[in-house]
């Protein structure tokens, strides 16, 4: 009876080792599957074949429904470039927002409300600055000028915003001043 006994144990833990095995199986399978449907997403959503650069997009938090909310990290960073982010500011990329057609409610709209709730990894400004040229890649000269050209206005424009102390001094801090020239670079081939 003994023996009966043991072996009976054995079988059930034997059991319960291989459940255990076959759940943690199928999660990373579900997370795998998880994880390529939204690197499709976002391939579709941007063009983008580097699957690397999809997976930093995907580690972000971004995904096809967010990817609009990438057009506006350049002026995220500007706005958080000192260590804070004031009202003026705040406010300017909010307007910005509005502008590129963000709706309040869309997926975008939450990614930027996280930014503006706590300053954003620097993994942000990498991934924006690899796709950034990624997605430039294939653009001709004008095209992408064009692009540089209004993205830089549009960070300048939430640097401005904050003004100087009481609006004396100068309109974009040295900090701020930093920022857009990496900015900058991230157009560079």
């Amino acid at each position: 009876m003994n023996q009966e006994f043991l072996d009976d144990r054995r079988r059930a833990l034997e059991e319960a080792f291989f459940a255990r095995e076959t759940e943690a199986w199928r999660q990373r399978q579900r997370a795998e599957a998880a994880a390529a449907s939204r690197r499709e997403g976002l391939q579709a959503a941007s063009g983008i074949t580097d699957t690397a650069l999809l997976d930093r997009l995907a580690s972000q938090g971004l995904e096809a429904s967010t990817l609009a909310a990438l057009s506006l990290v350049p002026l995220v960073m500007v706005g958080w470039a000192d260590g804070s982010l004031d009202e003026k500011e705040r406010a300017a990329l909010l307007r910005a927002a509005s502008e590129s057609g963000l709706g309040a409610d869309s997926p975008a709209q939450h990614s930027l409300t996280q930014w503006l709730s706590a300053p954003p990894p620097p993994a942000l400004l990498e991934t924006w600055s690899d796709y950034i040229r990624a997605s430039t890649a294939g653009m001709d000269a004008a095209a992408r000028q064009a692009l540089k050209s209004g993205l830089l206005d549009r960070a300048r424009g939430v640097a401005e915003a904050a003004g100087g102390f009481l609006g004396l001094g100068a309109r974009i801090s040295p900090a701020e001043q930093a920022m857009l020239a990496k900015l900058e670079r991230a157009f560079e081939a």
